[in-house]
C-alpha cells in the first residue's frame, strides 16, 4: 500500500493551520491548568452527525447520548497516524473504572468512503476496542461534519495501481455526555494523561 499521512500536503497544511488557530482561540479563552487536552469548551458545536455505521444503518450523534465520546477522523489504509492514535485510545478508555469505561465511546470516522466498506471499518475499529463504533458517509456528508470541528482531509491523485494518499487531522475531540465540545486531544498526549482528562470529565456529570 502506498497510502501515506502526508503533513507537508496542501490539504494537511490547511488542516493545520485550521486547528493551529483553534489551539490559539483556546488559549485565549479555554482554561488548561485543570486538563492534559487542550480546553475546547465554548469553542465548538455540540456533537452532530447522520452518518453509516458498521451494519450499514444510519446512525446520528443522538443515539450515542450519555457517553463521552472521542471523535477522530482517519481511514482504514493509514499506516501510521490513525493505528497509533486509536491503540493510545483504546488502552487509555481500557484502563478507566468499569462503570466510566461503560459510559465512553470512541467514535472513528472514515473519511475514504470509496474503500472503507461498514464491513472493513467494522473489522478496523473492533481490532481496537469493544468501546469503538466505525462511521462513515458519502464524501459531502463528511466534508460537512470535518467542517463543523475546523479541520478538513484531502485525496492526491490515485497512482498507476488506483491507491491514492488521504491526508487528515490527528487531534481527537472530546465531548461529554449532553455532546457539548470540552477538549482536544494532541498526538503528543500519553495514555495516563488522556486517561487522567477522560476520569475527570466523567466525574463531573
Amino acid at each position: 500500500m502506498k497510502n501515506r499521512f502526508l503533513p507537508c500536503s496542501r490539504k494537511a497544511i490547511s488542516a493545520m493551520a485550521l486547528l493551529a488557530s483553534l489551539v490559539m482561540l483556546g488559549g485565549c479563552f479555554g482554561d488548561d491548568e485543570n486538563w492534559n487536552g487542550k480546553d475546547i469548551s465554548g469553542l465548538m458545536p455540540e456533537l452532530a452527525f447522520e452518518l453509516t455505521g458498521t451494519s450499514g444503518d444510519t446512525v446520528t450523534a443522538e443515539q450515542t447520548d450519555g457517553n463521552i465520546r472521542l471523535l477522530f477522523f482517519g481511514f482504514t489504509s493509514c499506516p501510521d497516524i490513525c493505528p497509533a492514535t486509536l491503540q493510545k485510545l483504546s488502552r487509555a478508555v481500557k484502563d478507566l473504572p468499569t462503570e466510566l469505561r461503560k459510559d465512553t465511546q470512541i467514535v472513528f470516522v472514515s473519511v475514504d468512503p470509496q474503500r472503507d466498506t461498514p464491513e472493513r471499518i467494522d473489522s478496523y475499529v473492533s481490532f481496537f476496542s469493544d468501546r469503538a463504533i466505525g462511521l462513515t458517509g458519502e464524501e459531502p456528508a463528511l466534508r460537512e461534519l470535518s467542517k463543523r470541528y475546523r479541520t478538513t482531509f484531502g485525496y492526491d491523485e490515485p497512482d498507476a495501481e488506483g491507491n491514492y494518499n488521504v491526508s487528515h487531522s490527528g487531534a481527537v475531540y472530546v465531548f461529554d455526555r449532553e455532546g457539548k465540545a470540552r477538549l482536544l486531544i494532541r498526538p503528543e498526549l500519553s495514555v495516563e494523561e488522556i486517561r487522567t482528562d477522560l476520569v475527570a470529565l466523567a466525574e463531573e456529570s
